[in-house]
């Protein structure tokens, strides 16, 4: 049995599309290249059925990771989330010692993008946030080694 993959609902919805444009879209269309490819006979210096085998694979690799992310999905609505402490989907603002502010969104491991502000719950930062509570001084220990000590402003669900 597999662990559970936490996603938001945008993220389980960005998954499935990823995998039906695979499925549906990409895959079909390549296959109809390499049979026509095939077709022209040697197959050994036939650079169409050669890149076409290859890409085959790499969908079919990414389709058996999307569908094992998708069998192990469990969603979780941030909007119906009600706690005072950080939990999975909380968008947090916090403040370093040198008084600067940041807000991140602890979101699941597929759909974390840094210049959107969105963490993974399995990140060092998101560990170290996770269970604290809104005026709370959270020690954190950066890959480098430094420590930080942040405040917690503000624990927000939306």
């Amino acid at each position: 049995m597999s662990k559970k993959n936490y996603i938001t609902p945008e993220g389980a919805e960005k998954l499935k599309a990823e995998y039906n444009e695979l499925f549906h879209g990409e895959r079909p269309k390549l296959v109809e290249t390499v049979a026509w490819a095939a077709s022209n006979g040697d197959r050994s210096e036939n650079a169409d059925y050669q890149y076409g085998k290859k890409r085959l694979r790499e969908i079919d690799r990414r389709l058996k990771f999307l569908m094992d992310r998708l069998d192990a999905v469990e969603i979780i609505d941030v909007v119906t989330v009600k706690s005072d402490r950080v939990v999975f989907g909380a968008t947090v603002t916090y403040t370093n010692e040198e008084g600067e502010s940041f807000t991140y969104q602890i979101v699941g491991e597929d759909e974390f993008d840094i210049k959107k502000n969105k963490i993974s719950w399995k990140s060092p930062l998101a560990a170290a946030l996770l269970g604290k509570k809104q005026g709370d001084e959270v020690r954190f220990t950066k890959p480098n080694g430094e420590e930080d000590f942040l405040n917690i402003e503000e624990i927000e669900y939306k």
